[in-house]
């Protein structure tokens, strides 16, 4: 078992002689976790086949589930894309930095393990001073999808990453926790309209506002385990996001919605198993479970989704045997937030009615 390294560094202004030596473990086929705005990363040298299986390892990721590639300038993507598109070039201009992916066609130096065998990459440029200092100091395009083991809630702090990835990987960058919270938006512009693989931190509606019409892929917005051939976007195939614990949704209309948490609370209460509930600031003080955490306020869907992994891995802390979780709000980042906890839960969705 390796050690892991583990380097604390300021957000805003990151120490070169860090960065410096992070960037030499990620030029030497390494592997170090990151932080972006949304959740931490695993990087490998994107251009690296060799690293990028290690990365696959290290995470116990599928191989047929491709990595985000982050760049570090614009020029990059038109190394790695073999055409970029006129819409997507405004939305460079227009959200990046920031947490929005776009997918391209990909071009012939990108090794097929780093687009799991795909004929489209991923590309983003992550807003995080570290982020961006690690990938211009290591002078190549790294391949990074979420620093967790596959299929574990993303992580939003190092400690996530050390609690899955210690001694599997080679470095941690930790400056603190990380902004957003959920994993970026995924935009296919390989088709017409932009279509959206994975909600996230980039909101429809402002894509909409600078593109016009943008569609969602079905799998993004199932209430249902959906068949898909070849994931083109992180998110899209394999389970994601999930607690040790079983995890059930609760959706429907505010009022009905609590009456029906509180009934599966009492159903598996009395066959004596420990059980958590993931409320709202709205409803917390009305449950009682053996545990209950609050999201926030479902006014602010921005702090629901920077809480979500964090208050999901607390759970498992605690030994909770089972996690009844409401709904949110599906505008905004709360489509992400719902996009997240159905795939955390397998598709254990319960409707509540009137």
């Amino acid at each position: 078992m390796k050690k892991t390294l583990v380097f604390k560094v300021n957000p805003e202004n990151p120490e070169a002689e860090i960065i410096r030596e992070a960037a030499s473990i990620m030029r030497n086929g390494g592997l170090v976790a990151f932080p972006t705005e949304t959740v931490y990363g695993l990087g490998a040298d994107a251009l690296n086949a060799k690293a990028v299986l290690a990365l696959f390892r290290a995470k116990r990721r599928p191989l047929d589930n491709p990595p985000i590639v982050h760049v570090g300038k614009f020029e990059d993507v038109y190394r790695l894309a073999r055409a970029v598109p006129a819409k997507a070039e405004i939305l460079m201009k227009t959200f990046w930095p920031g947490p929005l992916t776009l997918v391209f066609k990909r071009s012939s130096i990108v090794p097929d393990v780093t687009v799991a065998g795909l004929d489209t990459i991923a590309v983003r440029m992550p807003k995080h001073n570290v982020a961006l200092a690690l990938i211009r100091e290591s002078g190549c395009p790294i391949a990074a999808p979420s620093a967790n083991l596959a299929g574990r809630p993303s992580p939003t702090t190092a400690e996530h990453v050390l609690e899955d990835l210690g001694g599997r990987i080679d470095a941690v960058l930790d400056a603190g926790p990380t902004r957003i919270g959920v994993e970026s938006t995924v935009l296919d512009m390989t088709v017409d309209p932009p279509q959206i693989l994975r909600p996230g931190g980039t909101p429809r509606e402002a894509l909409e506002a600078v593109l016009g019409r943008v569609e969602l892929h079905p799998v993004a917005i199932a209430e249902k385990k959906l068949p898909v051939e070849k994931a083109r976007s992180p998110g899209m195939k394999h389970r994601h996001y999930a607690p040790k614990a079983k995890l059930i949704v609760v959706e429907g209309e505010l009022s009905a919605a609590v009456k029906k948490v509180m009934e599966l609370v009492n159903l598996y209460r009395k066959r004596k198993v420990k059980v958590g509930v993931l409320a709202t600031d709205e409803t917390a003080n009305l449950y009682e479970a053996d545990v209950v955490k609050s999201l926030g306020s479902r006014s602010r869907l921005d702090v629901v989704a920077k809480n979500l992994f964090r208050l999901l891995r607390e759970f498992d802390a605690q030994g909770v045997d089972v996690i009844i979780a409401e709904g949110v709000p599906t505008e905004g980042l709360g489509l992400a937030v719902m996009n997240r906890l159905r795939k955390a839960s397998g598709y254990r969705i319960v409707k509540a009615s009137v």
